[in-house]
């Protein structure tokens, strides 16, 4: 059985210090957890399996990735890293993995121009391009008969709706459509975001993460409302994730990578200690 993966994600904002890694809930009200390059180090040491780092206001200020701040960041860590925000080009994408980022994660730019994804998984290999997926719960099942409906915790029918630029923007797109349009087009994982869960410390969105890792050959991570390493082992076991990312609970000292990594290894889910 393959390893599950514990993946620290460092949401960035540019500011006058050069970057700082915050976390809001359902992506707003964002408080500072500290300098990215110093928190990557401590996530490399802890024995994180992949670390992402994310651009999160590049697409809405409509500017590149902080090229700078990744070179830093890759030059203190020595396991996977994934770089994603502000990426529309496959120049941007050739950037950033000189930049000593491992992957890319293309969310926005994926979703405006599809061809995106198939163009830079035939360059830079399937490996390499992560797809971005933020969701939300839409109830409104009756008006919107072409999308995939999940039954949510308490019965009740709904659609995930992708939402861009950061969650500003709803798209009117299925989440698992685009998921299964994405693996054919050759992205090589889906980084899955449930925004009604992001920051809330409630455990991931099972349904969705459950959904997508059900229907998809290639692996999902799951994103989105990490309270305690319960959830977790609830995300890989009822959602049937590969991969696991979580930032608060990390970020402000509630649980180290390692920690979390024992707890599971005591309810045999297979990690790499």
């Amino acid at each position: 059985m393959l390893t599950k993966r514990i993946i620290p994600c460092l949401d960035v904002t540019l500011d006058e210090e050069g970057g700082t890694v915050v976390k809001g809930i359902e992506f707003v009200g964002l408080r500072k957890a500290g300098g990215p390059v110093e928190l990557a180090k401590r996530y490399n040491e802890q024995g994180a399996d992949e670390l992402v780092f994310l651009d999160i206001t590049a697409s809405h200020e409509g500017r590149g990735t902080m090229i700078d701040v990744i070179e830093r960041t890759a030059d203190e860590v020595f396991i996977p890293l994934t770089v994603g925000g502000g990426i529309n080009s496959i120049d941007d994408i050739r950037q950033i993995l000189r930049a000593g980022a491992d992957k890319v994660s293309i969310n926005t730019a994926a979703v405006k121009n599809p061809e995106l994804v198939r163009e830079s998984s035939e360059i830079f290999g399937a490996q390499c391009i992560v797809t971005a997926i933020d969701c939300k719960r839409n109830t409104d099942v009756e008006n919107n008969k072409d999308k995939t409906v999940i039954e949510l915790e308490y019965g009740t029918p709904a659609w995930y709706e992708v939402v861009i630029y950061g969650g500003r923007k709803p798209t009117g797109i299925d989440a698992v459509q685009w998921a299964k349009k994405v693996e054919e087009l050759g992205s090589g994982e889906i980084l899955l975001t449930s925004m009604d869960r992001d920051g809330t410390y409630d455990g991931f969105d099972i349904p969705i993460t459950r959904k997508l890792s059900e229907e998809l050959e290639i692996p999902i991570i799951a994103s989105g409302g990490v309270g305690n390493p319960e959830h977790m082992y609830e995300g890989f076991t009822k959602g049937k994730a590969d991969a696991a990312l979580a930032a608060s609970i990390f970020h402000f000292g509630e649980y180290t990578v390692s920690d979390t990594k024992e707890y599971l290894k005591e309810k045999n889910v297979p990690v790499r200690l």
